[in-house]
């Protein structure tokens, strides 16, 4: 049925789609489900690359069992704000996170990464966060020194000398900033390759022409980052001036 949970044989079929190379909409076509069901389905398994209908399976049935047992007493990190249906948050989190690991960030730092970006507060503790993800304490620890190292988050001195961590306002400018340059060097180290291979190399007229494909993506994305980040701060100067 259109609005019960999707069968194994639904996600077998959803991987047979996803390899056909076809929409999320023509899968929900096939299947007689919402074209949403088929996004959030995939996007919070892996993406539609590593999507793996098993594995997919299997973590959902994981996911069932664990709302069956309920979350213990006092293992609540931060309930919900006012207005947020428990139930939609928890399967937008799982939404956000698949995203975040199909762009290539690992799960547990996928999982941290969600969490830091949806607390109301602004910032949690690693023992907050262990507790929302139920998760060891040392898992949580791994992937604060992964983010940490990349960029992604921020450490603050909370009370206690209980360091607090959040999503810098200015993490995906820094992100995209970073991809612009890790391109910007394989363009550089492409057009290296060029010249050592001689002017009649097939292969370096291949590196010429990712160079000057990347070159372009390289250029544009740093130039998009940057009026990005002035168009919101300058919202930001709007809205703190009552404007």
């Amino acid at each position: 049925m259109p609005g019960g949970r999707l069968t194994q044989q639904e996600r077998r079929r959803i991987a047979l789609g996803l390899a056909d190379g076809l929409a999320y909409a023509e899968i929900a076509r096939r299947l007689d489900r919402p074209a949403s069901t088929i996004t959030r389905e995939v996007m919070r398994n892996g993406g539609p690359i590593a999507y793996r209908a098993d594995l997919a399976h299997r973590a959902t049935e994981r996911r069932a069992r664990r709302r069956r047992q309920g979350t213990p007493r006092g293992t609540q990190a931060r309930p919900p704000a006012r207005g947020r249906h428990i139930e939609a948050v928890r399967e937008y989190e799982e939404t956000f996170t698949g995203i975040l690991v199909a762009m290539g960030l690992p799960s547990m730092m996928a999982r941290v990464m969600t969490c830091l970006t949806l607390a109301e507060a602004g910032s949690l503790t690693a023992a907050e966060l262990a507790r929302h993800l139920q998760v060891s304490p040392a898992s949580v620890s791994k992937a604060i020194a992964f983010l940490d190292s990349q960029g992604l988050i921020r450490r603050e001195r909370g009370e206690r000398r209980h360091e607090r961590y959040t999503v810098d306002d200015e993490v995906w400018y820094r992100t995209m900033m970073a991809s612009a340059r890790s391109t910007a060097q394989l363009v550089e180290t492409a057009r290296q390759g060029a010249g050592i291979l001689g002017s009649h190399s097939r292969a370096a007229a291949r590196l010429g022409d990712i160079a000057h494909v990347l070159d372009f993506v390289s250029e544009s994305l740093s130039r998009t980052a940057m009026q990005a980040r002035e168009i919101l701060r300058a919202n930001a100067e709007a809205t703190s001036g009552g404007t």
